[in-house]
């Protein structure tokens, strides 16, 4: 029964995601064309911008919330308001962050300072949904993926507006923020409206919290820069054209990166539960999610490099083509990137977080110097192979080369045996 309510949570957030996809896949098809490779290149030099300050936003929390719900129920309402106003204080610093750095990197170049301040101010409103991990514990994932649905549409809308209007850059660089203000509109109405624990706020809590999460913040930093990293060295190296080519193909990587964090985010619970009562149990759960993800990302990955030039030239018209070779030899890092999702649960878990740093960091490094020396003799190519490769080492090479994340890395192996896959499968057919 517990399976079942597993699967369908992970199904409505599948659902809505599809839905959304289908407007995503609109909307970058009419507003690629409309900006052009070099406007389009400084959209995605301010989500780099952005993406790099998130991390430190989040403090680490989503990493933890729910192994601290899981632990201590009793006290939900005091650990999500603090982790809020923790988020909220965090937010309007990176705002400040994001804009100052634009400035010192660009200088004398408005438009693309001006397009990263307006970009950033949905950090203050991504603050509210670490509310969802609520709602995660809760097997209530419906309610999240519905609200970040009608979001979704509403700036759909928006952007269709601004597009018939013909509206410049800035009016596409707020379009997020106003996506996110919805997003937290609605989880703070449907927290209430669901009974939600009355909110507070506690230094106690603040100081236990961070205590856990602080390994998180400095990892999650690390994952940002060689998932961003790239984007930025591109811009400053080869110019926005190129940028614009690359974030493109990086971008289709990801239009089905939903039903993994889906999947990933239902089972969470259950695996954090399955580890206070059978080790045994917790590792058989931990193997069936490596399976899936590797083999959902395998078969993803194949499609979209058999079909790369079709992809791309739908989704972001022939100007874009140059984009088919990097899309080809990017995608291939997303098997890597969600095996590292299931691999920071078992992490968590076993308490070896202390870890984390030592892998990003070095992962950090070693895709700084793969796009500084790749990057001016192959281009965005070069790059695409920077991120695979450094998604390679971080999130499988380094489990065995920590003898006490060995563990971590046999149950990722055991989990390629496509025979786990086929018996999970089996076993909900029951």
């Amino acid at each position: 029964m517990k399976d079942y309510r597993v699967v369908k949570n992970a199904s409505w957030i599948i659902v809505c995601k599809v839905i959304e996809a289908v407007f995503h896949l609109s909307i970058t098809m009419l507003t690629t064309r409309y900006l052009g490779p070099s406007n389009y290149g400084i959209i995605n030099y301010a989500v780099s911008l952005v993406a790099f300050a998130l991390p430190i936003m989040q403090l680490g929390l989503r990493n933890i919330l729910i192994n601290e719900f899981v632990n201590a129920p009793e006290q939900k309402g005091r650990t999500l308001g603090t982790a809020l106003c923790m988020n909220f204080l965090s937010s309007l610093l990176c705002v400040v962050g994001v804009t100052a750095f634009s400035a010192i990197a660009n200088p004398g170049d408005t438009e693309t300072v001006l397009v990263c301040l307006l970009y950033s101010f949905c950090l203050v409103f991504q603050a509210v949904e670490v509310m969802q991990y609520w709602f995660q514990e809760l097997l209530l994932s419906k309610y999240v993926s519905l609200s970040m649905l009608a979001a979704y549409v509403l700036m759909s809308v928006y952007q269709v507006i601004i597009l018939l209007l013909h509206k410049n850059i800035y009016w596409f660089a707020v379009s997020e923020a106003i996506r996110h203000m919805i997003v937290a509109a609605l989880l703070l109405i449907l927290y209430r409206k669901k009974g939600g624990e009355k909110l507070s706020v506690s230094l106690a809590a603040c100081r236990r919290m961070l205590s856990r999460s602080k390994h998180y913040i400095l990892s999650n930093l690390m994952i940002t820069i060689y998932a961003q990293v790239d984007k930025i060295m591109l811009m400053e190296m080869a110019g926005e054209t190129v940028t614009g080519y690359y974030s493109a193909a990086y971008n289709c990587t990801y239009m089905t990166n939903f039903v993994f964090l889906a999947i990933v985010d239902s089972m969470r619970p259950g695996i954090f539960r399955s580890k206070l009562t059978s080790e045994e149990t917790f590792e058989k759960k931990l193997t069936q999610l490596y399976a899936i993800v590797i083999w959902l990302s395998v078969a993803q990955s194949l499609v979209f490099t058999v079909f790369a030039p079709l992809i791309i030239r739908i989704l972001n018209g022939v100007a874009y083509l140059p984009a088919v070779g990097m899309l080809q030899i990017v995608v291939w890092f997303t098997v890597f990137t969600h095996v590292g999702l299931v691999r920071d649960m078992w992490i968590l878990t076993e308490e070896k977080q202390k870890y984390l740093w030592r892998i990003n960091i070095f992962g950090a490094v070693f895709n700084v110097a793969l796009n500084y020396f790749l990057i001016p003799a192959l281009g965005g190519e070069g790059a695409a192979i920077a991120s695979l490769l450094s998604q390679f080492i971080t999130n499988v090479a380094m489990c065995f080369v920590f003898k006490e994340l060995r563990r971590a890395g046999i149950l990722m192996a055991r989990g390629a045996d496509p025979r786990v896959l086929i018996g999970f499968l089996a076993g909900l057919r029951k």
